[in-house]
């Protein structure tokens, strides 16, 4: 059986309009929180929480300067993530299974 802890950290990330418009917002390089939190008109804790679940999912990196936290795209955790949902949603002809026929 498989392990998708990981992969439910991810889709987690994924399944929320706040966190899909920080991914946009991070699209065009990294943002320093302070950014993130006048853009969005929300306030810190706020932003924090969505932060730690975007970081927890390997999409997000975040990087600490001075008082503020500035976080950016991960390359290879975008790459994970793209490459898992295309592996979880091809189906797979070889094993299909000949029940009910």
């Amino acid at each position: 059986m498989n392990d998708f802890s990981k992969d439910a950290k991810i889709f987690k990330a994924l399944c929320d309009t706040k966190r899909l418009t920080i991914l946009d917002y991070l699209k065009s390089g990294e943002k320093c929180a302070c950014v993130l939190i006048e853009n969005m008109n929300i306030g810190q804790s706020a932003l924090s929480y969505h932060m730690k679940i975007l970081c927890d999912s390997g999409i997000v990196n975040a990087r600490q300067e001075g008082k503020w936290t500035h976080y950016s795209l991960s390359k290879s955790g975008s790459e994970y993530a793209s490459k898992r949902l295309l592996e979880l949603t091809t189906p797979n002809t070889e094993n299909q299974s000949n029940c009910c026929k």
